[in-house]
């Protein structure tokens, strides 16, 4: 990159995928400064945890418990936060790992939301300089579908 950066947004998800978009970012990118407490030249790992419905795949209200339809399952869903709760710390544990062997400082947030809502709101808000992401594995032509 030939300018240096202020501030890269890096998502994680914690696909290989993922992973390797922030081994990128942390060899090729030059930032202004690399001092984590700095206001410029920061790289902020970004994981977006789904809210708890998205992760289970369905409502907790449509779960069938044999009462009424529009009845929450507070356990149900206290359940799910917890398991994504270990989840998120594992993401973020290997992110931070990674991180610690390119000796690169860091920081991160986690955000709840529909990740590619939440994504773009942080970028947007810090003002990012670039969002780097890691891409699915398609082949060449749904990619070109994909981006025309």
């Amino acid at each position: 990159m030939v300018g240096k950066l202020r501030c890269v947004v890096v998502a994680v998800d914690g696909s290989e995928e993922s992973m390797n978009a922030l081994r990128w970012a942390l060899q090729n990118l030059n930032l202004r400064s690399q001092v984590v407490n700095s206001e410029n030249g920061n790289f902020l790992i970004l994981h977006a945890q789904p809210p708890p419905t998205i992760a289970a795949g369905l409502s907790p209200a449509a779960i069938p418990f044999g009462g009424p339809s529009n009845v929450e399952v507070p356990a149900f869903t206290a359940a799910i936060e917890a398991h994504q709760k270990r989840i998120t710390e594992a993401i973020m544990d290997h992110a931070l790992e990674i991180c610690a062997e390119k000796n690169v400082p860091v920081k991160t947030r986690v955000v709840v939301g529909d990740p590619k809502e939440v994504i773009c709101d942080v970028t947007d808000k810090l003002q990012a300089d670039l969002l780097v992401m890691g891409c699915r594995n398609v082949g060449a032509i749904k990619r070109v579908l994909l981006c025309t």
